[in-house]
């Protein structure tokens, strides 16, 4: 097993999977690593970082060199900063999720209701293996996919008639398949709900009558002691039989997932290995919660989604749809600093959390700057942010959003100006950003000439996760990289960008490669999103259209209109493009013949 990892940095890894780690050499001692690396994203600096608090890997392209240095391929690059780079990577591991929330909540201490008693606890009779083909998104060629992925999974059957797995082993599958343990046939799977925050899935088989011999297991009704032994089933790699690995509980923790998503995670030192993914996690004869991660610069560290979390997302999904679980988004400091407490003449008595920036400004939102957050429903919250979870453990306070948020808002205990205020804080399940995540969807594009334009996503960013391409969009002020954690506003809703490099053609003649370039105007009308900006060439009556691009240098692309519009088809033609536009931009550019 080859781990990989940043020099002299850990590296979390995602523990899933494929059957074994494949690195194939391209050329001229560069290698491709079918994996995944640890990463958070909403950073400014890149979308992957080292880390040991559960942020997780999501993108498949990454590339190496010989001395195992992490580089992106980069489809193009921008005008004599980057010089292109065009490798695809097919890779063999997704991760992506998403989280849950609900009004029903169980009380502190306990981590969720029990499966029924009289559900059989043959416990290997439930494991089962996932197969999948993934078909990833390629974001720097948006109108095509990546080559098919196959990969393996592990899952566990619950009640319903359903199958229990990560979302990653499943998001973006155009085929999924089941085989039950020391069964040789496989059966078909459909996916009927993911969570990619919190990285769960259900899947539901097509031959039902497998159920009449595979009962669901057990689920524990409250969360396992720390030291309390545990047992890992799967199918990892090093072999095709079921795996069972012995180990302990050693931290239970509220910790991030998939940025934003947080939740509760058990760590355990039981080996979790590529392929164990989506399996059960047993102490006493019951299932405690599904493998889903381990972290690789370190031994005996494997992950585990426990039950709690696992209620949460079924319960969302009751009604046939994903919401997610509600979060803050407020950046708040600790209050452990003596001169910060002296600033903000509090009593010693007073605990808790202070306000650095609240998410929005306007007078009507209920957290203000230097306010001091004391309490979460009755709950006190100390100095750190943390709160008393059962008998032994501490948590972060914001574990508690999701067992006390009634219709979308929790009750905040304020210290203000010296005086107490009890808010009632809105606590939404998302977050919209200017540069989001595609979460299951594939990108949509527009062809427009030798031009191809689509939306800015983080797996975009992905591609140019490079240190050098990255000091160049930032001394050019793109805003791929000052503006990725801002919120849409009313002059962006997303941003629009070049993908890929221009198709060639003769109309690109002396103009340098655009790719990666953030479109800021369409002969000076700003460009709000890319749907308005196939309004704005479908209604384009100029000889001439002018592209101008929101960065510092580059320059501006001038063409003819008709020109641009004839040739588009005979472009789309050579370069075996299928279709000028995604079914959402078409929608707006077919639009025009009834005007």
């Amino acid at each position: 097993m080859i781990q990989v990892a940043f020099p002299g940095n850990p590296v979390l890894h995602n523990a899933f999977l494929i059957p074994s780690i494949a690195i194939r050499k391209l050329g001229r001692a560069t290698y491709t690593v079918s994996g995944y690396v640890a990463h958070r994203r909403h950073m400014a600096s890149g979308d992957i970082i080292p880390g040991a608090d559960g942020y997780r890997a999501r993108h498949p392209s990454l590339v190496f060199d010989s001395a195992m240095n992490l580089k992106h391929p980069a489809r193009a690059c921008l005008r004599s900063f980057f010089a292109a780079l065009l490798i695809t990577v097919s890779v063999a591991d997704a991760a992506a999720v998403s989280n849950t929330s609900d009004t029903t909540q169980p009380a502190i201490g306990s981590a969720v209701t029990a499966a029924s008693s009289g559900i059989p606890r043959d416990i290997a009779n439930a494991v089962v293996k996932v197969f999948s083909t993934l078909r990833y998104p390629d974001a720097s060629r948006p109108w095509t996919k990546q080559a098919p992925s196959e990969v393996t999974a592990s899952g566990v059957v619950i009640e319903g008639k359903r199958i229990l797995t990560n979302a990653h082993a499943v998001l973006f599958a155009s085929q999924v398949q089941v085989q039950a343990n020391e069964a040789g046939d496989k059966i078909s799977a459909t996916v009927v709900a993911v969570a990619s925050g919190i990285d769960l899935a259900i899947l539901k088989l097509d031959d039902e009558s497998f159920f009449n011999t595979h009962a669901p297991i057990a689920r524990a009704n409250v969360l396992p002691q720390i030291k309390d032994a545990v047992l890992a089933y799967g199918f990892p790699t090093g072999g095709t039989s079921l795996s069972i690995t012995k180990g302990i509980v050693s931290r239970i923790e509220f910790a991030s997932y998939n940025y934003p998503v947080a939740g509760l995670r058990i760590q355990i030192d039981a080996a979790i290995n590529a392929g164990n993914s989506g399996g059960p996690a047993v102490a006493a004869d019951r299932m405690i919660g599904i493998a889903f991660s381990r972290f690789s610069d370190a031994q005996n560290i494997g992950y585990i989604i426990p039950n709690e979390e696992i209620e949460l997302f079924m319960q969302d999904i009751a009604d046939g749809h994903y919401d997610g679980k509600p979060a803050m988004y407020d950046d708040l400091q600790t209050l452990e600093n003596p001169a910060l407490r002296a600033f903000l003449k509090l009593d010693k008595s007073v605990q808790g959390m202070v306000v650095h920036r609240p998410l929005h400004t306007d007078a009507s939102y209920p957290l203000k700057e230097w306010d001091v957050i004391t309490h979460i429903a009755d709950v006190p919250i100390d100095d750190q942010g943390m709160i008393k979870f059962g008998e032994d453990l501490r948590v972060n306070f914001r574990y508690l959003l999701q067992r006390v948020a009634k219709q979308g808002k929790v009750s905040l205990t304020l210290v203000r100006a010296g005086k107490t205020l009890q808010v009632q804080l809105p606590v939404p399940s998302e977050r919209p950003m200017l540069i989001p995540e595609m979460n299951g969807d594939y990108p949509s594009y527009f062809v427009y000439g030798p031009l191809v334009f689509s939306k800015a996503t983080h797996e975009f960013l992905a591609l140019i996760n490079n240190a050098n391409i990255l000091q160049a969009l930032s001394f050019m002020r793109s805003p791929l990289v000052i503006d990725r954690g801002d919120a849409p506003d009313m002059d962006r809703t997303e941003l629009v960008i070049v993908s890929s490099p221009f198709f060639p053609h003769k109309l690109a003649k002396g103009y340098s490669n655009p790719s990666g370039a953030v479109l800021y105007s369409v002969n000076s009308a700003r460009v709000h999103s890319l749907r308005h900006l196939v309004a704005l060439l479908r209604d384009l009556k100029d000889e001439f259209v002018t592209f101008e691009f929101e960065q510092h240098g580059g320059e501006a692309l001038v063409f003819s209109t008709k020109e641009m519009v004839a040739v588009t088809e005979e472009v789309l033609t050579d370069n075996g493009v299928r279709a000028q536009g995604s079914s959402d931009t078409m929608e707006v550019w077919r639009a025009k013949n009834s005007k």
